[in-house]
């Protein structure tokens, strides 16, 4: 399956809040969709589900207008949607039949999914007598009870401890694997870096960055390296470069024993090291500087920081 959202925009109250937002995601891949508090990303998951109607673009599943009513989709909102007060499993085979399933269908897949997130002894308790994390997996229960074509996951891991958030990491790789079309958002990069080989990032309203990970890490950061020297801290090192190298780089970070620097304009990898050389530099280290997903993002979204 390919699902293609072109153009979408979205006003409230004669106020634009998306301006064109364009996105694609395949099967077998999962897709990060980016942004901070407020920069449009729910707005555009809503759309997404026909809670909102955007005022101009489209939505086109394997090239034809997309009706979510008649495409099982399977969501994880941030702020969780289940009751509190009401027995586990009753809502959970009432989920599976608002998607279409017959009463003995929801009861069995629900029961599945409780056991599969190891949470099937509670099936007849109250959701709120467990803990927040059994309670974030009976709502990824919920999300996944009709087997969906379509998963959207808003913040899934948000205050999960490390054994649980293996759980979800498990069938989230899971369902990846079995060609599930996959939306994930979440502000723990290093989530959307295990599972995502393509991302959006989203800043007021606009798309300011998309397409393969790999590309964008490998162009973010072309020109960079990571150099550290024999008995220097990081910051002695700085202080070393800005000193006797700032012809060729111009230090960008600092960490404990080494630093990021980029090469300035018409410099030469080579020529820079073959200068360090020359001057007798004891060096530890120096390689290609690789960006993380944080970086990026604070690059690209990080304008009120």
């Amino acid at each position: 399956m390919k699902l293609e959202v072109k153009n979408i925009h979205k006003s409230f109250g004669g106020t634009e809040v998306l301006h064109g937002i364009s996105f694609t995601v395949e099967s077998n891949n999962a897709l990060g969709l980016l942004g901070r508090n407020g920069a449009g990303k729910t707005t555009t998951m809503r759309i997404l589900m026909d809670v909102f109607k955007a005022n101009q673009g489209e939505i086109l599943l394997d090239g034809k207008k997309f009706e979510p009513s008649k495409c099982s989709i399977g969501y994880m909102p941030e702020e969780r949607g289940l009751y509190p007060k009401r027995v586990i499993l009753e809502q959970m085979i009432y989920f599976g039949r608002l998607h279409g399933l017959g009463k003995k269908e929801a009861e069995e897949s629900s029961k599945k999914w409780l056991n599969r997130m190891g949470i099937g002894e509670y099936a007849n308790r109250k959701l709120e007598t467990l803990s927040k994390g059994n309670q974030q997996k009976v709502q990824l229960a919920a999300t996944l009870v009709a087997n969906p074509d379509i998963v959207v996951l808003d913040e899934p891991f948000s205050g999960l401890d490390p054994v649980n958030s293996q759980v979800l990491k498990d069938i989230v790789t899971e369902l990846i694997a079995k060609g599930k079309l996959v939306i994930f958002s979440s502000h723990q990069m290093n989530y959307v870096e295990e599972f995502c080989d393509n991302i959006v990032i989203i800043n007021h309203g606009n798309v300011v960055l998309s397409g393969k990970l790999k590309e964008i890490k490998r162009e973010f950061g072309k020109d960079q390296l990571v150099v550290g020297f024999e008995q220097l801290s990081g910051d002695e090192t700085r202080q070393l470069l800005e000193t006797k190298y700032s012809e060729y780089v111009q230090v960008t970070a600092v960490t404990k024993s080494q630093v990021v620097l980029k090469l300035k304009e018409s410099v030469e990898k080579n020529d820079f090291i073959q200068a360090m050389a020359k001057n007798g530099e004891n060096i530890s280290f120096v390689g290609n500087y690789e960006p993380s997903l944080n970086d990026i993002f604070v690059e690209k979204a990080g304008d009120e920081v």
